[in-house]
């Protein structure tokens, strides 16, 4: 098995209910695909003072989890999740850094 983890920066910060929404129609579009094993999603805790470090700063964590790498990469060939991406893109601003990895645990 192979966890996609993707950290997830918006460029201004979300109202809640947006944020929400994102993560749901990322973990839904991605489900979709019928690639997947699992989604999840989780809001970055922040800490005080971490404005300062010089690195991407998570707004969310997306893990999925596949098969396999040729999994993975058909899941992010599909269009329905292209669609997703594309639509949040065009109305918030993000950058997405990722690792491809086996289970951590």
């Amino acid at each position: 098995m192979i966890n996609h983890t993707m950290i997830v920066s918006f460029d201004q910060p979300l109202p809640d209910s947006e944020l929400d929404q994102y993560l749901a129609d990322v973990e839904r579009a991605a489900l979709a695909t019928g690639l997947l094993q699992s989604a999840v999603s989780r809001r970055h805790l922040p800490i005080l003072g971490e404005e300062a470090i010089p690195a991407l700063i998570a707004t969310a964590i997306v893990q999925f989890a596949v098969a396999d790498t040729e999994a993975l990469a058909k899941a992010f060939a599909d269009p329905g999740l292209h669609e997703v991406i594309d639509r949040w893109q065009s109305r918030h601003s993000y950058q997405v850094a990722w690792a491809n990895h086996e289970a951590l645990s």
